[in-house]
């Protein structure tokens, strides 16, 4: 029983002494683990994955450019860019949103990417 108060009280003062973006990537990670999603640290290229995580950034191209929408996916390990090639907006697909990936991992520039993946917006937690 002692142990496990320890642990409660070392929980504890680790939510008071992180900061906000620490303690989001933990939710992040432990959604990944509960929901048997791959991590995206773990992810290489050619890799088949789903990863869940919160949308940090989302990128319309302008309209004299070819359409593409580019969202930059945090599951609390790593960032992973998601582009939908011939998409210039997606109901729900805006910063802060909590989302459900699948598809192949490639690799642009040294990043993790993800073309065209497969979606599923998630409720807020």
């Amino acid at each position: 029983m002692a142990s496990t108060d320890g642990g409660l009280l070392k929980r504890f003062m680790r939510k008071l002494t992180s900061g906000v973006e620490e303690l989001d990537a933990d939710d992040l990670t432990k959604d990944t683990e509960q929901l048997g999603a791959h991590r995206a640290c773990d992810c290489r290229g050619g890799d088949e994955v789903t990863m869940v995580g919160r949308l940090r950034s989302v990128e319309l191209s302008p309209k004299d450019a070819v359409a593409m929408l580019e969202a930059e996916l945090f599951d609390g390990t790593d960032g992973v860019t998601l582009i939908w090639v011939g998409r210039r907006r997606i109901a729900g697909i805006e910063p802060g949103r909590k989302i459900k990936v699948r598809g192949r991992v490639a690799i642009r520039n040294g990043r993790k990417v993800l073309y065209n993946p497969h979606y599923e917006l998630r409720q807020a937690s």
